[in-house]
């Protein structure tokens, strides 16, 4: 079974398998959204992160790969009551619009590898504005021990160096490395290790 079927099959599901409530971290940045703008949402899923932020006032562009998930987002946007942009993308070789976004939210997207990720990583540079507000949550190596969810693969996930060099030079950086009991839907329970990591990119 590749990928995408593995997704396809996981999203056609009546229910909403990560639930229906933002990831908490990103619930817990709502202090540092711009107040007005644009957001991109990379590998949304089934909208519950894309349809909050638009809930915040934002104007949100959420992208995944898999068509199912992207009709239980604009399901959930629409039993909301925001609006929200939906792309079927492949989100590694998508092209990442030059200065675009005044935020960019990248919630437990780790089904790259690391060449897939420094692709990725470089378009997320590229599409943010000036100043523009960068949200990283994702698991560490920890995570391994764990086996609650995630890659396999330990060069998938996250560590400090990694993101530290990934957005050298960008400004107000916090990082935060810690195990949490995950509660987020069916498909995301248990002790996890995660790294959160927020960020500008240099205004000038």
């Amino acid at each position: 079974m590749t990928e995408y079927d593995r997704w396809q099959k996981r999203f056609s599901v009546p229910e909403y398998i990560f639930g229906e409530k933002p990831n908490g971290f990103l619930a817990a940045q709502k202090p540092l959204l711009p107040a007005t703008g644009r957001a991109l949402s990379i590998a949304d899923g089934e909208g519950r992160n894309g349809v909050w932020l638009a809930e915040q006032g934002l104007d949100v562009h959420a992208i995944d790969f898999s068509p199912a998930a992207l009709e239980k987002a604009r399901a959930l946007a629409a039993k909301r009551g925001v609006k929200i942009q939906t792309e079927l993308a492949d989100v590694i070789s998508w092209h990442y619009p030059d200065a675009t976004y005044d935020m960019v939210a990248v919630i437990f997207t780790q089904f790259m590898d690391p060449q897939q990720r420094d692709q990725v990583f470089e378009g997320i540079r590229r599409t943010l504005k000036p100043g523009g507000l960068l949200l990283i949550e994702g698991y560490t190596p920890r995570q391994l021990q764990y086996g609650t969810g995630g890659p396999k693969q330990e060069d998938h996930m996250y560590t400090r160096e990694l993101l530290e060099h990934a957005f050298a030079g960008y400004t107000n950086m916090e990082i935060s490395e810690y195990d949490v009991e995950m509660n987020e839907g069916t498909a995301h329970g248990g002790m996890s290790a995660v790294i959160d990591f927020t960020a500008h990119k240099p205004a000038g």
